[in-house]
């Protein structure tokens, strides 16, 4: 079968593989969509901290059910979402239910190889049945599920003012549920096509330069309720500390390799909360499908960019070089 391998920084190709193993209590699934990550784009261009290459991509995924391999709740011909984390189901963080955050966990497409190609094998419970959802539309409940996770964690409240500090796929993820928990949402960015999506989309948006504008100041008032940053940069996730209101909280959902500094009278004098936001559990996948299946997420507009699994090694190389008006591709295989 084809699959798209990343051999070393800057080197695509399609390639022909065997399909995989299939073991007890895992399932064959064809892939049908693969949504291109901005963690695609970081091992495309080798700056991934922990990749070993060669690698094949893919995280973002949908399918359907080949072989359900004696898995109680799928059939041959399901649909599926595909949940790309694999924990272990032992450990403290595991037993609690934070199977997102397990000590031992494995990324499928950055940690292993992934779902770029034609079919996978994956464990039965990380197959969630997509029922009525397009297979394009459930190829992004994955990286959705990300922000929602975040609002979650953060127990937004109705009329709450919130910021989200970048405008890329996972800021507008928490933008989108921060709306739907009953926030007020204003995005801040650089990038004036992400500051007019996130117009396109109904949310406030300020320009990173206009900080200092009467618009900024006015939507901030004394600081918002709570702050998303979701860059991954240092000088923005330092900086968010100064957004949040006195009893506020700090959400980080942007990771980064490096040392953030605070200053702690400023965190006291504030008594801020301050979280992580790491990946997603079903809890939060499920959330996203409905919030698609009600309309409250304009699928298609997020939807910018396609693909097909040949074209990759052309495409995606240009878009990792110009990503002007993209918001997410996706691969149709």
């Amino acid at each position: 079968m084809q699959a798209v391998i990343c051999a070393a920084p800057g080197q695509l190709a399609l390639i022909e593989i065997e399909p995989s193993e299939l073991k007890p209590g895992w399932v064959r699934v064809g892939i049908s969509h693969i949504g291109i990550c901005g963690t695609d784009y970081h091992i495309f261009e080798g700056k991934h901290p922990f990749l070993q290459y060669p690698r094949i991509m893919g995280h973002e995924l949908s399918g359907v059910v080949l072989d359900a391999n004696g898995a109680t709740d799928l059939r041959a011909g399901d649909p599926v979402v595909i949940n790309p984390y694999l924990a272990c189901g032992h450990c403290p963080a595991c037993r609690e239910g934070k199977s997102n955050c397990c000590e031992t966990l494995t990324v499928i497409g950055v940690h292993g190889d992934g779902g770029m190609t034609e079919e996978i094998v994956m464990p039965a419970d990380n197959l969630y049945p997509a029922g009525d959802l397009s297979l394009r539309d459930a190829a992004m409940v994955e990286f959705l599920a990300i922000g929602a996770h975040a609002v979650r964690r953060t127990e937004l409240k109705p009329g709450w003012r919130v910021l989200v500090v970048g405008g890329g796929p996972i800021g507008l993820g928490a933008a989108f549920f921060a709306r739907i928990a009953g926030a007020d949402v204003t995005i801040l960015d650089a990038a004036a096509d992400k500051l007019a999506a996130a117009r396109d989309f109904g949310f406030g948006a300020v320009a990173l330069e206009d900080r200092e504008g009467a618009a900024f100041k006015s939507a901030m008032g004394t600081g918002f309720d709570a702050v998303f940053d979701a860059t991954g940069a240092i000088p923005a996730m330092n900086q968010a500390i100064h957004y949040c209101r006195n009893g506020g909280a700090l959400t980080l959902v942007g990771v980064v390799k490096g040392t953030l500094a605070w200053e702690d009278p400023e965190i006291h004098r504030r008594e801020l909360t301050i979280r992580a936001s790491r990946n997603a559990t079903r809890e939060d996948f499920e959330h996203v499908m409905t919030a698609i299946r009600r309309g409250q997420v304009p699928t298609g507009l997020l939807a910018t960019h396609a693909t097909s699994l040949a074209e990759v090694p052309e495409n995606l190389p240009k878009w990792a070089h110009d990503r002007s008006g993209l918001i997410k591709a996706i691969i149709t295989v």
